[in-house]
């Protein structure tokens, strides 16, 4: 099934080949999204893979109100924008207050909805408004065929009646502290007409598995990756650090920088082969 592509700075996503959207879980300084960029910028070019940086300023639905957030949204949103200006890549942050939508627009090349506030109708409406690409992530809680409904908020309220959407498949909660991936979610959301990206780092996580803060099994990632690009994913979500074990969020599910090129040789075989 073909599905509308997305214009996001100046590629083109979805109905083409596989897309990365990657980078580390949350801004902990501009150096750490220089040394990220290094690496994934002339990767992409090698491959031909499409790819978007992402980062967010502020993680506020951390486990812990000890847990480190981020940085201040202006700060963030000018250190992303700085990425951008020297890579000539697009960026990508997630927004979670209504109000922070046509700040966050003026400067990122596509908004994100976190997965918990898949179903917040204001803040979905207020990201729709801006005419901005906008991510949406399934929540743990919903099933697949429930983003129908985000699909046709923001179709709704997007201006010209066109909207400018993704999907992304993070896992559905399986008890306490587990997630587990239903890949038969990508080709049911893709029938919405959208592209549908699977992001195999939160998949692996355990929310909360660590008391104070997420755990996560980071070796899984390529398991779920390669079955996400054979169910038919149009795009990957992949959360990387130079040194995962110091992150100051999400360490314990995301990839280190050299495991990503290898990787996603694998995913454009695999993509290939279909």
């Amino acid at each position: 099934m073909n599905v509308s592509s997305v214009k996001v700075g100046k590629l083109s996503l979805g109905n083409g080949p596989l897309f990365l959207i990657a980078g580390p879980c949350v801004i902990e300084s501009p150096d750490l999204l220089r040394r990220v960029a290094d690496v994934l910028v002339p990767m992409a070019a090698r491959l031909g893979v499409p790819f978007v940086f992402k980062a967010s300023f502020d993680k506020a639905n951390r486990s812990s109100a000890g847990s480190y957030r981020g940085v201040a949204m202006d700060e963030g949103l000018a250190d992303l924008a700085a990425i951008r200006d020297a890579y000539g890549c697009p960026i990508l942050s997630d927004i979670h207050e209504s109000g922070q939508a046509p700040v966050a627009a003026q400067v990122l090349d596509c908004l994100q909805i976190p997965a918990f506030l898949c179903r917040q109708t204001d803040l979905l409406l207020a990201a729709a408004a801006t005419a901005k690409p906008v991510n949406v992530k399934k929540g743990q809680f919903l099933a697949p065929w429930d983003m129908k409904n985000v699909v046709e908020k923001i179709a709704g309220a997007s201006p010209c009646g066109q909207a400018r959407l993704m999907l992304t498949e993070r896992g559905t909660s399986f008890g306490y502290n587990r997630l587990v991936s239903d890949m038969t979610a990508i080709p049911t959301m893709r029938q919405y007409g959208y592209p549908v990206i699977f992001d195999a780092t939160h998949s692996v996580q355990q929310p909360g598995g660590l008391g104070n803060a997420s755990g996560g099994n980071r070796a899984m990632v390529p398991t779920l990756a390669r079955a996400a690009v054979a169910a038919g994913c149009d795009g990957l979500f992949l959360e990387v650090h130079p040194d995962p074990d110091k992150a100051l969020s999400d360490g314990p599910n995301m990839l280190a920088l050299p495991e990503v090129e290898p990787l996603m040789k694998q995913l454009l075989a695999i993509r290939a082969a279909l």
